[in-house]
């Protein structure tokens, strides 16, 4: 067929020039065609499943959303095609989806477009992530020296608990023995006798997994000594039974530190922005949400102008929790 298709483009009486091309094309034409062990041509299509495709990008995102344990050159593999098996099913399902028109139900259409709000919302967020700068080293250093119960005087505590919902009228004694540094026998003793419920605990909590607002109160105790931790109408009793030691070197540290202000930095932006975007933009509640939000203001705005001070577990610039929710979901 190829001699035919070149005769067909050089008619005319070849010269011993185009004679001598046309016998190298003809050669290399027809060792291409004879060599079996040619190197394919390199292709994005993993699989085919009927008349649709799965990609290897597709494979790689998936795989991006499962993250594995090891790194071994096997396991990545059985990973992959583990990875390819289940979106083969996943195609299959939705060949049969779209064959009921189940895309075009009411339910399956709305559930497709709060998917693609969440993505293109995420996608933002994510984009303005990016904006957000590394911590320097001397801000590194600052976290690290500002925070001494987490690094450089880092303890290990066994704790033990008392777990009081209500505490009532209990409190003040509650408070006294507590100071007193009675031991937790002596308190639930107590509780017994005045009909109050509780629960005991306890356990070695490293300095890391201590709530920041509570680490500098227990790093001041000594062992043996009592910490009342109050929570509305209820209340935690700890009791330090013993601790030890345990520093981190700055070095050790540092890329922790980096993260965490990399992820506070990104919900302040992102906290930011949205704020910015609310206030940039006319949102006007219809119906019963017009009222309900009219409500909230007026409880909000007393509040605001009654709050002297955060309370201990605040810190200054921190964004609302119902805006982090919404905005940062999915984002790590």
């Amino acid at each position: 067929m190829k001699h035919s298709l070149f005769r067909l483009h050089f008619s005319h009486r070849p010269t011993r020039l185009t004679g001598a091309c046309l016998l190298c094309l003809g050669i290399l034409s027809l060792s291409a065609c004879g060599d079996s062990e040619a190197p394919k041509a390199a292709t994005q299509v993993a699989v085919k499943v009927g008349s649709s495709e799965i990609s290897i990008h597709q494979i790689n995102q998936a795989l991006a959303r499962t993250p594995l344990n090891s790194s071994s050159k096997d396991e990545v593999q059985a990973a992959r095609q583990a990875t390819l098996e289940r979106l083969i099913d996943q195609q299959l399902a939705v060949d049969q989806a779209t064959e009921l028109k189940l895309h075009r139900s009411p339910d399956v259409v709305a559930k497709l477009e709060a998917a693609r709000r969440e993505v293109l919302a995420r996608a933002y967020l994510e984009q303005l992530s990016q904006s957000v700068t590394k911590a320097s080293a001397e801000e590194v250093k600052q976290y690290y020296d500002s925070n001494p119960a987490l690094f450089a005087e880092r303890r290990i505590f066994n704790l033990q608990e008392l777990r009081i919902p209500r505490v009532g009228e209990s409190l003040d004694q509650l408070r006294t023995m507590a100071e007193q540094g009675r031991n937790l026998d002596e308190v639930a003793a107590m509780l017994k006798a005045q009909n109050v419920g509780f629960g005991a605990g306890g356990g070695v909590r490293n300095a890391e997994q201590v709530p920041m607002e509570i680490l500098p109160k227990l790093h001041a105790l000594k062992d043996g000594q009592n910490l009342l931790v109050v929570q509305g109408p209820g209340a935690t009793l700890l009791r330090l039974a013993a601790s030890s030691s345990s520093p981190v070197t700055l070095a050790t540290a540092t890329p922790g530190i980096e993260k965490f202000i990399s992820n506070r930095r990104t919900t302040e932006t992102v906290s930011g922005e949205i704020k910015r975007l609310r206030a940039a933009t006319t949102i006007q509640y219809e119906g019963d949400f017009a009222q309900a939000s009219a409500t909230a203001a007026d409880v909000a705005a007393p509040a605001a102008e009654n709050k002297v001070s955060p309370s201990a577990s605040e810190s200054p610039g921190k964004p609302d929790a119902g805006q982090i929710e919404r905005g940062l979901q999915g984002l790590k």
